[in-house]
């Protein structure tokens, strides 16, 4: 008989991914689909749209139907064995949500195994394109929020948040508003993570309390939904949003359609899918201590936190992996997008050309100092370029080298900030753990290296959601047995080390940090630059 294997998946923005490990916790199996270039007919950029307002962003949700009924194909087409799966598990991107019209869940329990899911499902939708983590249009929704628990701190107190635009709890709200009758069409509102669950169960999946911590809803110290914040957004919407449930619980078995279809076994258990930081959590095996640094089309860093203090600025999550424990999120809007606009402007579109202007010039910069922000950046709230010269002197322009530079430079040193300002302290201990696209590039980690002054690692894959996913889908089958997911992962190959720290780069970027930390109230407080780079 084949030889179990465990499906970790990622319902991300630009792409659905997945990844098979055997007991081992070996890579046995890695695809996916690329959501523009693999079903350009959803004309998405990046896999979203953004809207002429240039603050509503969407995607569409059939769009993430018909991509996972095409990597499935494509594992079938390459005699992938569906039947040594003993169970799954997911990431979404996180705070995007889904609207199921009244009576879908029936059609989704009696999906004929003759037609892909997209096409059964087509019509099972109020919000045909859901609202994403890119979309900042719900201000007047925020503040609502706000106002009715007690100000913004009392909000962070209960649900680990201040309101953000693009939490799920403000989204609704602003459909609620703007459309009660499609509100009142809907029956389920899903997470992207309960979502790409409810494919696989056959029916609607719970939203876990990590994932369930990112819309300013749950109260995350009780975990059940806040009576106050549900009622400031919406009326009956503890009943279309379900009971939330623990990160490790198996939601049941797979759907017949996938047995049927692709010869899946009956009894392949699905486990609670979770939001995509809190899967990376999983994937790097954080400790506690250590920080960790997605660097994907938004950059997110992120720790393990046993007592948390819940700011105005930063994020407390439920911990996926340990239900008596916290992490804590910074999200940074303009990541990886912002990144390759620059390559694509100064170094003609190439890494290995940007690689080489990055180590061409100092580290410092020369005292040059930018911030990049092509949209509205979340940490902290601004806009637009902004350079600086040594002499904090507005400039319109940098050299090549001295852009590119500034960019990396800028968006670790507002890492490192923000980071402190929530109370973290770089110990002598300190790991960086990096992932992502970025965490490739080993010019880049230098630098990140440098600013935080301390060592990183990076694991073996750069798709730490899904290998995450596949870890919890195992640690899922004993997590009631209370086993831990280090026992469970602790033959996974250890974090590599990339690079460390250059002598002196503390004493460098000690008065920088504090000079870019000045600027940034500048740059927050009087945002009269011009949005566009030149």
């Amino acid at each position: 008989m084949a030889s179990p294997c465990y499906l970790g998946w990622d319902f991300s923005t630009q792409q659905l991914k997945v990844i098979a490990i055997d007991e081992q916790l070996r890579v046995i199996y890695e695809d996916n689909v690329h959501f523009d270039k693999d079903l350009p007919e959803f004309k998405t950029q990046g896999g979203v749209y953004i809207h002429s307002d240039r603050l509503t962003v969407t995607s569409p949700v059939l769009m993430w139907v018909k991509a996972l009924d095409m990597i499935l194909e494509k594992m079938k087409s390459s005699g992938f064995n569906f039947s040594q799966v003993r169970a799954l598990s997911g990431a979404g991107q996180q705070h995007g949500s889904v609207y199921w019209k009244k009576g879908s869940i029936q059609i989704l329990k009696n999906v004929s195994s003759e037609l892909p899911l997209h096409q059964s499902l087509k019509g099972c939708f109020s919000v045909s394109n859901s609202p994403i983590w890119m979309d900042s249009s719900t201000a007047s929704q925020c503040n609502a929020l706000e106002e009715a628990v007690g100000g913004a701190q009392h909000l962070a107190s209960i649900t680990g948040s201040r309101a953000y635009e693009r939490f799920t709890g403000n989204q609704i709200a602003k459909i609620y508003s703007q459309n009660p009758e499609v509100y009142k069409q809907t029956e389920r509102i899903s997470l992207v993570s309960s979502f790409a669950a409810s494919l696989f169960l056959g029916t609607y999946a719970p939203i876990d309390y990590s994932d369930g911590s990112g819309m300013n809803l749950l109260q995350i110290w009780e975990k059940v939904w806040s009576k106050s914040c549900l009622d400031a957004c919406a009326p009956g919407l503890e009943e279309r949003l379900g009971c939330p449930v623990p990160s490790h619980s198996v939601l049941g078995t797979i759907s017949p359609y996938y047995s049927q279809r692709y010869g899946f076994s009956p009894d392949c258990k699905i486990v609670a899918f979770t939001g995509d930081n809190p899967a990376s959590l999983a994937g790097m095996r954080l400790q506690e201590g250590d920080i960790a640094i997605s660097l994907g089309t938004s950059d997110t860093l992120f720790l393990w936190i046993q007592e948390p203090t819940p700011a105005l600025e930063g994020h407390i999550l439920c911990n996926p992996v340990d239900s008596q424990t916290y992490m804590a999120l910074l999200c940074f809007k303009n990541g990886s997008l912002m990144r390759e606009r620059i390559r694509g402007d100064c170094a003609s579109g190439s890494w290995d050309e940007f690689s080489k202007a990055l180590s061409s010039t100092v580290a410092g910069n020369n005292g040059n100092l930018g911030f990049y922000f092509d949209v509205m950046e979340i940490t902290p709230e601004a806009v637009g370029i902004h350079r600086f010269n040594r002499d904090n002197q507005k400039v319109s322009g940098f050299p090549k080298e001295v852009e590119i530079r500034a960019l990396i430079e800028g968006q670790f040193m507002a890492k490192r900030i923000h980071a402190e300002k929530l109370g973290y302290k770089v110990l002598p201990r300190t790991r960086i753990l990096a992932t992502g696209g970025a965490s490739h590039n080993k010019t880049i980690l230098q630098v990140l290296s440098d600013v935080f002054n301390a060592p990183v690692y990076t694991i073996d894959t750069a798709n730490s959601a899904c290998l995450g996913s596949a870890y919890r889908a195992i640690h899922g089958l004993v997590a009631e047995r209370n086993v831990s997911l280090a026992d469970v992962v602790k033959s996974a190959p250890e974090p590599r080390l990339a690079v460390t720290p250059t002598a002196g780069a503390e004493e460098l970027y000690r008065p920088l940090l504090k000079r870019y930390a000045e600027l940034e109230q500048k740059v927050i407080y009087n945002p009269t630059s011009s949005c566009l780079a030149k």
